[in-house]
């Protein structure tokens, strides 16, 4: 064994888990150690009711996440999302449509298919995976959730080629069971800006993923009952300090399952998830520096 940890630190990655959870000095563009995420908000009107709930809290955000897919969402209804992004100053994520879920393959609904995750299943999907983008980016959109590897790479190439546009980003979703430092730093050379991995992962775990790659951690902060339904409000002050920059996705415990529909109401109370997080954050590691708000 120590001749394979021994080959990992001379090429610039952990030995193993960081059970010492070091302190991150890396930080967002903006000397920022966190920024808030809530996912889960599939259209205009939940997007309304969440950031105007925020403001009565007085507390910004950082990104809205929609994960259902671009296709399922009308051009008006993008353009309607986009307006209220520049408005609140958050930035908008989109979900890439087409996905193993949804595709006529009944494998991904057996014990052994699920494990296929989110990926995409034939060239052809990948097509469609593109399209879903190039929509998106057409309306205004540029930044996007990927659940699939492949796709990632096509993207990270097409970008550089100026098949889309350049200033368009990318986040890979936790769905695509990313949990250790070799596999998050794949995906930041395939052109990730950001990186979801698994929502139980551990601290020891995260510290070491953090010493792999550069590009920000988003982390699930509480889930859905679909995907274990705890809730981490506790440990929040260590994914920032250990992990920092991070992005903490906060409200899922609101809805029943990823991709949720979530009502006005739901979104009113995500945003009250916000709230409770931040009050850990203010409470247990005052230090913590939020990045402001973004420019638009």
């Amino acid at each position: 064994m120590e001749e394979t940890r021994d080959y990992l630190a001379k090429i610039g990655m952990p030995k193993g888990d960081l059970y010492d959870l070091p302190t991150s000095q890396k930080r967002f563009e903006d000397g920022g150690q966190y920024r808030f995420e809530v996912p889960g908000i599939q259209s205009p009107a939940p997007m309304k009711a969440l950031l105007e709930q925020l403001d009565e809290y007085g507390i910004q955000i950082h990104r809205v996440t929609q994960t259902k897919g671009i296709w399922t969402l009308l051009d008006k209804e993008i353009e309607q999302m986009l307006e209220y992004a520049d408005k609140w100053k958050v930035d908008l994520i989109l979900a890439c449509g087409p996905r193993a879920t949804t595709d006529t393959s009944a494998s991904v609904a057996s014990p052994e298919g699920m494990r296929m995750g989110y990926r995409l299943r034939g060239q052809d999907q990948i097509v469609r995976g593109v399209e879903d983008i190039k929509r998106g980016a057409r309306l205004g959109v540029r930044n996007f959730m990927v659940y699939d590897e492949g796709l990632m790479w096509l993207l990270g190439k097409m970008r550089n080629d100026g098949f889309i546009p350049a200033d368009c980003k990318f986040k890979i979703s936790a769905h695509t069971g990313d949990s250790n430092p070799c596999s998050a730093k794949l995906y930041q050379e395939l052109g990730a800006n950001s990186i979801n991995p698994v929502r139980d992962i551990q601290l020891q775990m995260l510290a070491a993923i953090r010493s792999a790659i550069d590009v920000p951690i988003d982390l699930h902060t509480e889930n859905p009952k679909s995907s274990g339904g705890f809730i981490r409000h506790y440990e929040v002050p260590e994914f920032i300090r250990v992990a920092a920059p991070v992005y903490l996705k906060t409200g899922g415990s609101v809805a029943a399952t990823h991709s949720y529909d979530t009502t006005e109401k739901e979104a009113r109370q995500r945003a009250k998830q916000v709230a409770l997080v931040k009050r850990v954050i203010d409470e247990y590691y005052p230090s913590a520096i939020v990045s402001p708000q973004l420019k638009k």
